[in-house]
């Protein structure tokens, strides 16, 4: 996710504390890893807006798109592939889980 999703105060300050509590308990879980893209990085693999790769079993990948009210699922195999191997990118782009709870931490204290 970006850094900017976590600085919005939709709802007020009450709304936003219990996002950030919420963010870090799910964080916490053995099967969940939350990445944080920081606002400071001048370029990254995601800037195109969002996606989400599925990888069904067997393999075969799809990648779900959707802007503007509108969504789109993609099936051709070098799509998925440019897909996932963004997906990677920005990954590595981005903060680590770990370094992602220390920045929620900040966050929520400084609320």
């Amino acid at each position: 996710m970006e850094e900017s999703v976590l600085l919005r105060p939709l709802g007020g300050k009450s709304v936003l504390r219990g996002q950030l509590e919420q963010l870090l308990l799910v964080g916490q879980k053995r099967n969940v890893e939350i990445q944080l893209m920081p606002l400071d990085r001048e370029d990254n693999a995601g800037m195109d807006g969002p996606f989400t790769v599925i990888t069904r079993k067997g393999g075969q990948q799809l990648v779900y798109m959707e802007v503007q009210g509108r969504s789109s699922l993609r099936t051709d195999r070098e799509e998925t592939r440019l897909a996932a191997t963004r997906y990677g990118i920005i990954r590595s782009q981005a903060l680590t889980p770990r370094e992602t709870m220390g920045f929620i931490e900040k966050l929520l204290g400084e609320l």
